[in-house]
């Protein structure tokens, strides 16, 4: 089922303050009554406010801080959300941390923080919000993943866990909220400028991922993960060459992948 393109009623993204959160919220301004836009730092907030009003001075933008590595923090979250927004008809579930080492040379309070804020964060919002949308027959779920979750990558395990656990959950949310109205999409993309690989981790950058060329900037990004969310697709591959990429993975065998995964990091631990 397609979601209502003209109005989207009350939309929630977390991570909003910067890169593909912050260009969803921009892309989602003309089409939202009401934007709930979270993340830790509330100064990049109030500038994306400022910002949107001055294209859709009508619309209600509602800024809350939050650490979403924090169970409780979310508890108070979704308290904040109900006393000022009330019902959230669309949930986009943007925020996400990463880290690159190997995982026997990773920081467990990092590696921790990574499962919270990619996994734990998800599943409590969206089984905060989710059942809401159903009882009112309409809504949607946005949920930002990767391609690194659909394959092998070496030198960040926590995080590309996380985005096959961010795969499996959203398809199979997607099948369990068919015919409810509710509509659930992922977005999978691949290397996109943003300030996620300068604040993801430290030794020797995420290794595996496509080259440069397949490269795209976060408001391509966020324009067609809204596109594809519109349409009620359920992957979207934001950059033509990198779609094309993706659609030919499967060709390749993944105990070549987990072959080529090994001998990366073989390299790396060498090199160290």
């Amino acid at each position: 089922m397609k979601a209502d393109n003209k109005n989207h009623g009350t939309l929630l993204i977390t991570g909003a303050s910067a890169g593909i959160g912050r260009e969803l919220a921009l892309e989602f301004g003309a089409r939202a009554e009401t934007l709930v836009l979270v993340a830790r730092r509330v100064d990049r907030l109030e500038e994306l406010r400022a910002e949107l009003l001055t294209h859709h001075p009508r619309l209600k933008i509602i800024v809350l801080a939050a650490d979403l590595s924090d169970e409780r923090g979310i508890e108070r979250l979704l308290g904040q959300i109900s006393e000022q927004a009330g019902p959230v008809d669309v949930l986009v579930n943007n925020a996400g941390v990463g880290d690159s080492v190997l995982f026997d040379r990773a920081d467990w309070t990092r590696t921790r923080q990574v499962l919270r804020t990619n996994i734990f964060a998800v599943a409590q919002l969206t089984s905060a919000l989710v059942p809401g949308m159903v009882k009112r027959g309409r809504g949607g779920v946005l949920n930002i993943g990767s391609g690194a979750g659909l394959t092998v990558l070496p030198n960040a395990a926590a995080y590309v866990a996380s985005k096959h656990f961010i795969a499996g959950f959203s398809e199979a949310l997607r099948a369990d909220l068919a015919s409810t109205g509710v509509t659930v999409t992922q977005v999978c993309p691949g290397p996109v400028d943003s300030e996620f690989d300068r604040v993801a981790g430290s030794e020797g950058g995420m290794i595996g991922v496509p080259p440069p060329f397949f490269r795209i900037s976060a408001a391509q990004c966020a324009r067609e993960a809204r596109a594809g969310f519109e349409r009620g697709d359920a992957v979207v591959f934001p950059g033509r060459p990198y779609r094309l990429l993706m659609r030919m993975l499967p060709l390749v065998p993944f105990w070549l992948r987990r072959k080529q995964a090994a001998k990366t990091a073989i390299r790396l631990r060498v090199g160290h």
